[in-house]
């Protein structure tokens, strides 16, 4: 099997990220027809924090953080760093070191089907990630592995240069191509999400705003004061 760094990748403009990071992952789910989302084993280790670059893939064997350390060289400033590994692992790959190095090339975030350890540190850095473990098991530099391929993190092809939005609702891949458009119809989802909030602030529930009484019926839905006294029907 071969094995390569690849040192070019094809990154979605400034303006589109940032617009999807503000909309958040799960308004961007939601306008790419509720796909890209990564599975929910991988879990944010800090409160209040959104991330939105080009993805920086890493295929690195379990317990093996060898080819994180090849990455940091092609990773530019805003891109995330996106971790997986050939069979699952939960070993701490990834630390205050590492995180340190990718600082200092402007990285984002590191998104990591895998664990870290040093969180405490991480935190304190202000350098966020996601990632399915903490665990102290430290790991080894030994076997190749790739970098800028397609990988599958939690379910979800991740390919280079993808959009990654990650904040506490979870984390989202978008190809490139695709991103002006989501960002667009992102924008429109919350303009009417503002309306909604309004109408529900105010008092109208949630299922005259949506209409929802004419299917509660076609469901069979009744609405009764009590309960008959012979019980369910």
């Amino acid at each position: 099997m071969s094995h390569y760094v690849v040192r070019s990748v094809d990154r979605a403009d400034a303006e589109t990220i940032a617009a999807l990071r503000e909309a958040g992952v799960a308004t961007a789910h939601e306008a790419a027809g509720r796909g890209g989302l990564l599975g929910p084993s991988i879990q944010a280790r800090q409160i209040g924090v959104a991330i939105g670059g080009s993805a920086i893939t890493v295929s690195c064997h379990p317990g093996d953080n060898l080819m994180i350390h090849a990455a940091v060289e092609v990773c530019r400033p805003g891109d995330v760093l996106v971790v997986t590994t050939t069979s699952p692992s939960t070993d701490g790959m990834f630390g205050d070191l590492l995180a340190t190095s990718l600082m200092a090339r402007g990285v984002v975030g590191l998104v990591i089907d895998a664990g870290v350890r040093d969180i405490a540190s991480l935190r304190e850095m202000g350098f966020p990630v996601w990632s399915r473990a903490v665990h102290a098991q430290g790991t080894v530099k030994a076997s190749p592995g790739s970098v800028n391929v397609p990988v599958v993190a939690a379910g979800q092809l991740v390919s280079p240069g993808d959009i990654i939005v990650a904040d506490d609702d979870g984390v989202i891949a978008l190809p490139a191509a695709t991103g002006r458009t989501v960002a667009e119809a992102a924008a429109k989802r919350l303009d009417n999400e503002a309306a909604k909030r309004e109408k529900l602030a105010a008092g109208t529930l949630g299922v005259d705003m949506y209409d929802l009484r004419p299917l509660l019926a076609s469901l069979g839905v009744r609405y009764v004061d009590r309960l008959p006294e012979d019980g369910l029907a």
